[in-house]
Parts: C-alpha cells; structure tokens; sequence
C-alpha cells in the first residue's frame, strides 16, 4: 500500500495548531510576567529606583568652611586664607593607582617626598571618597599640563582651596603658632561630621587654643556628577558657616622691634599692658616660616630647623625655663618686707661675701670688695647680692615659696597662650620627693639670688613684674582681645584664679617700686645707663645667671669662656612708675651682663611704646577726626 494513504492532513493540521496555541500562551504569559515587572519597577518602585539613580548621578559633597582671620591690636592683618591650587586623587575612582601615580610624575614631576607623604596618608584611616592631596601650589603652566590629560585620569581633580598664610611668619610664629594637616590622633578626637571635607586644623599657639573658634561649621552640596565621578553642576548648596575672626593684643610693631633689637642673638622678650594682662609682645628669636608647616614641610627643610644649634622651633619666651638671677630681688623683697625679714630701714655691712657660720662657705657677691654698709633701697640699686643672701636665709625656703608661687611661679598663669611650661619654684617636699634629700640652709642661700634649683619663663618674669606694677593686683597675661562675631570674650576666656596680693603694709609695694625706679635713675643703679635721658620714669631689675657653675673662689672671665657657656643677660621692669602702661621682661643667652645688654633693650622697647607708637596712634586719629570733618 502506498505510504501516502496512511497520512492524516487533518490531524496534524490540529495538532500544529494546539501547539501554536500552546506557545502564543506561552509567549504571552512571558509578556505579561514583563509587563507586570516593568510596571513594578516604573510605578510601584519607582521612588526606590529614582533614589538609588540619583546616588549615581548625585553626590552629597562637604563645603569646609573658611577659617577666621587673625587681627593684632591696631587690625593688622597676622593670619589669613589664600587660594592655592592643589591636585587630588580619590582612590575608590582611580584606575590603577600606581599607572596613574606614574602618569602624573611624567605631567608634573612628582617629588619623592610628595609621593611619599601621599602613600602615608593613603595608608591613614579616612572617610570614604575622601580625596588625598598629591602636589600643593600648582602654577599655571602645570595646570594646563594636566587639563590635556585630564580625560585620561579619572579620580584625579585640580581642586581650590584656601590654607592659611601668615604674611608675617617669622615674627608672629611663636606667637600663633600653625595650622597643619589633620594626622591620625586628631582624627580620632574631631567631630567627623565638622570636619568633613577640612585638611586642616590648629597645631599650636592661638591657632590651637581657639581651633573651635578660628574653624567654623561646614556645609554641604549637592552635585550632579557624570560616569567618571567628576562634577557637572551643583543642584543644591547650604553655606559653611565661617570661622569668627579674632583680634588679639599683639601689637605688630612693637613684636617687629623686639626682634630688630635680638637680632643675631638668641633670646626672648615679653611685654604686657598691666592694666589688662594684655600680650603686647611675645617674641622668641631666633623664629622660623611658620608657612613651612601649612601643607608639609620638606624633610630638608624640617632637617635644618629641627638640627640647628640655635634651636628656632624652640619657643624661648613660653618654654624657655631659665635661673631668673636677680632679676628675682624685687619679688623676695616684697616678701621679705611682709614676713618680716627685713626692713625699710636694715642695714648690713657688706665685705663681698656671705657665711651661714664663722667656718662655712663664702658665697661670694657679684662685687668682689663689697658694697659696704647697705639698706634694702642701696641693695636693690646696686644689686648687692649679700643682703639678699642673708634676707634669703631668714625667711626661709617656706616663706620664699609662699610668696613667690602667689606671683605665679611654679604655674602657668596664662590664660590662651599655648604650650607654656610652668618654670620650677622649689620646695622642702620637692627636692625630698626628686633628690632624696633635705633643704639645707645653703639651698636658701642660692635661692635668695633666683640662682640654685630656681627655674622661671620670661613669660613668668614678664607677669610677676606685672603685679609688681600693678601694686599686687592680679591680671593674667592673654594674648586674646576680642572675637568679631557671636561668641564673647568673656564666654570663651577662662576666668582668673588669682587672688590679689595684699601686704600688711601696702606702702611697701610703692617703696619696692621706688628702689626699682633706683636701679634705673639713681646714682649707682646698675642699669642708669639705660634710664639716662628718659622723659619718663622707669622701674626696673637686672640680672645675670650663670650658665655653669664656679668654684668658690673661682672669678667669672667672660673672655675666656666659650660664648654658649657665658652667662645669660636678663632685665625686668615697666614703666612709666606712676600709671605702668607696659611691663617687659626680656633674656639674652649667653648676652653677659644684664645692665648691658638686657636693660638696653628694654629701654628701647619702653620709647616705641610710649613716645614712638603713642605719638603716631595720636597723628593717626587726629588725621581721621580731620578727614570725618572736612566730610
């Protein structure tokens, strides 16, 4: 039988067709499953999915805020913000961190340092998509060097910014101290959210101490940015709020004079206005580019400063812990006046030497024959060293700790200024505590000259002449004057915690000025060569500490001893005597004498503050009230 007989044409006609049925349902069942899945997408997710489009497109960047500026008394500008150019990567969008690292040094010469510094940070920990600077201050050819390629680097920007510049960086450096980027301990203590976005933060000096004032609140923006991260327009901005500025007592001119006048020789000066407690000027010389440490200094650099003999990164005025030799008369004569010691009117016969007993030590005066017979008015004058040392051994080291830790040695008394020591006023307890023994009466001895353990800060020095000046009332020395903005003084100032220093005769304050004034215009002060001529009268005390020690009967010949072993120069006074408008303190090392080398200089600092800047602050606002009438 033929083989097409037995073929069924309607039968496989219907079973094609319950197949095309079975896939058109099979086809439409997938089309419905699609659109039910694009309509879950596009409306019922679609505020998911729109959210989570936008954190691809929209980025949430911080806006850090602009740091305060800082004023010297007379709006002097000392610390400002600058626009520095600065190229920057963000890791999580680099592609391939060493080819890109490799393509940039050929564009714009990468130093070692840099990528050193740079792969240190990147091993830091840090927020995310924060960028890490490379390269600072980038000048206009290296820019369009690398606006060429930019299409090639993805993660890397050009990124503006402002850093701190201090247009007077070697006068005011001690004084401000710097900003530095923020290194890991910091990053561990800040507020994360603040400081978002910020590099920068405060390493020493005022801009420490007031970093929560000087930084500011920071503040957002929305960006839309393109598939390689980099930013096409902002959609939204909420403003930083700015850093308050600050004015502080400084005066410029009168820093700039202090170290005209230490020029060339190590040492520190610091005036005060005792009236107010007012820093007028804390110098440190010889200083340093304080903007060297703004966005890192160089190794050769930090090298230089750090190994020098001369020591600039040392800040002599707060840290510099000196024997205040007799510079320390006026504050034991106070006490000794009010303990008792002593009187106006005691006398003792100087020879050129002291005993504590008929076989004991000569502890020798500065003069070798003696003075003769002197009161306290003569012993102050003329510096005699002997009837200090006896006053010394009658008070005792109790009654001389006492009196002079109610000047503010053995503390610091500041109450902003950054990072200053507290010098060593000694004690029974503290040399049994640290050397195991007792006080001995020759300890007193030493001790009756500022010689010995004694240790002081010329800014220590600088505040005790102050309450001097004051007749014992207690102003501590600070650096801060106002705040231009929200936040007082007052609020933001730590309160002081000294009592006055009241005597049981307060006469004796003005008679202890009195033998000050002595030392400066009397017939055979030590310093008269320093107050000649003055229009003005000055009170004041020499001093002159040992850098090492001299056998008893061993003379002191500055010729022949090395100049860093010689002995260190030191003056403290104020002036004028009857209304004290600036009291100084100042130290030369290894300068020799105070009465010529110290006292000179503190002559001149007296004339530009009350004759010299007076007189040009006065032709200042006579030719502003001149200008505002003629208008």
């Amino acid at each position: 039988m033929p083989w097409g007989e037995f073929k069924d044409t309607a039968a496989e006609r219907r079973l094609f067709q319950r197949r095309t049925l079975v896939m058109l349902a099979f086809v439409l069942v997938l089309i419905g499953g699609l659109l039910a899945r694009m309509y879950q997408l596009q409306i019922v997710e679609h505020e998911v999915y729109t959210t989570l489009s936008d954190k691809n497109r929209v980025q949430v960047q911080s806006v850090p805020p602009p740091r305060g500026l800082v004023y010297d008394r007379n709006r002097t500008l000392l610390a400002e913000n600058r626009p520095v150019f600065s190229i920057t990567l963000v890791p999580e969008r680099v592609d391939g961190m060493a080819e890109t690292l490799t393509q940039l040094d050929r564009i714009l010469d990468v130093s070692e340092e840099d990528l050193e510094r740079f792969q240190r940070r990147l091993q830091e920990p840090r927020r995310p998509f924060q960028e890490i600077p490379l390269r600072y201050d980038l000048d206009e050819q290296e820019m369009a060097r690398l606006a060429v390629h930019r299409h090639e680097l993805p993660g890397v920007e050009v990124k503006a910014e402002l850093v701190r510049y201090y247009p007077h960086s070697e006068l005011t450096a001690h004084a401000l101290g710097f900003v530095g980027r923020i290194n890991r301990d910091e990053l561990q203590r800040i507020d994360p959210v603040n400081y978002a976005g910020t590099n920068y933060i405060g390493k020493s000096g005022i801009e420490r101490f007031y970093e929560d004032i000087l930084h500011g609140q920071v503040g957002y923006q929305h960006v839309e940015t393109n598939a390689r991260g980099r930013t096409l327009r902002v959609l939204e901005r909420e403003n930083p709020v700015p850093g308050e500025d600050l004015q502080l007592h400084l005066d410029l001119r009168l820093q700039k004079r202090a170290h005209e006048l230490l020029d060339g020789r190590r040492g520190a000066i610091v005036a005060i206005e005792p009236a107010t407690g007012g820093i007028l000027a804390l110098a440190s010389v010889p200083g340093f580019d304080a903007n060297k440490f703004v966005t890192g200094i160089s190794v050769t650099d930090y090298r230089s400063l750090s190994e020098s003999r001369d020591k600039p990164l040392f800040n002599r005025a707060l840290r510099g812990q000196y024997p205040p030799g007799s510079t320390m008369k006026p504050m034991l004569a106070i006490a000794a006046l009010d303990s008792g010691a002593t009187t106006k009117d005691y006398t003792i016969w100087d020879p050129g030497y002291f005993r504590l007993n008929e076989s004991g030590r000569r502890y020798r005066d500065w003069k070798r024959g003696g003075h003769g017979w002197v009161d306290l008015m003569d012993a102050m004058a003329e510096s005699c060293d002997v009837y200090f040392y006896e006053i010394a051994v009658k008070m005792g080291v109790d009654t001389m700790y006492d009196y002079l830790s109610r000047f503010g040695f053995g503390e610091d008394a500041a109450l902003d200024v950054s990072g200053a020591l507290s010098g060593l006023l000694p004690s029974r307890d503290w040399k049994r505590a640290m050397r195991d023994e007792q006080w001995y009466p020759g300890d007193s001895v030493n001790m009756g000259i500022g010689q010995g353990f004694m240790l002081a800060t010329p800014l220590q020095l600088a505040t005790a002449t102050s309450l001097i000046a004051n007749r014992g009332s207690w102003a501590e020395p600070r650096l801060l004057k106002d705040i231009d903005g929200d936040t007082s003084v007052s609020g933001f100032l730590p309160d002081g915690n000294h009592e006055p220093l009241k005597l049981k005769d307060p006469s004796d304050w003005e008679y202890v000025v009195d033998t000050m004034a002595e030392v400066m215009h009397g017939r055979k002060g030590t310093a008269r060569g320093a107050g000649a001529g003055a229009p003005y009268r000055m009170a004041g005390k020499t001093g002159t500490a040992q850098v090492f020690s001299l056998a008893e009967d061993e003379e002191y010949d500055a010729e022949e001893v090395r100049e860093r072993l010689r002995d260190h120069a030191l003056f403290v006074g104020f002036a004028p005597v009857e209304n004290p408008e600036i009291a100084v303190a100042v130290i030369v090392e290894n300068g020799g004498g105070g009465s010529s080398t110290a006292a000179p200089v503190a002559r001149e600092l007296f004339d530009a503050w009350l004759l010299e800047f007076q007189q040009s602050d006065d032709e200042t606002l006579v030719g502003r009230v001149d200008s505002g009438g003629e208008n």
